[in-house]
């Protein structure tokens, strides 16, 4: 199982063992990382879920499709380049070691 760690401030983060599978909301839900909701259940309706990947994460995890990319705009924190909605990312063996911050 991968780690990931969900940078939630500064000093604080949520690191967790994730089944590969599920999608990086899910397990942040499971997790109960904060500011990390995913109101619609990945359903890619919400905007819930937004966490920018640490470094070179973000070209590894692709990049978002056209429904994604416009959900982003209605993000409660402003989108940034590198800002992913987690509902659209499955977890694969390749994550471990992902580093996300979930932006305040």
């Amino acid at each position: 199982m991968p780690t990931i760690t969900w940078k939630t401030s500064e000093t604080e983060s949520i690191t967790a063992n994730v089944p590969v599978g599920i999608t990086l909301m899910e397990a942040a839900v499971r997790n109960n990382v904060p500011r990390v909701w995913g109101e619609c259940g990945g359903c890619l309706s919400c905007a819930t879920c937004h966490v920018r990947p640490v470094g070179e994460w973000f070209g590894r995890l692709g990049f978002p499709n056209d429904m994604e990319d416009d959900m982003l705009d209605f993000t409660e924190v402003e989108r940034e380049d590198d800002s992913r909605l987690s509902c659209q990312i499955k977890v694969t063996e390749e994550f471990d070691g992902l580093v996300l911050v979930v932006p305040e």
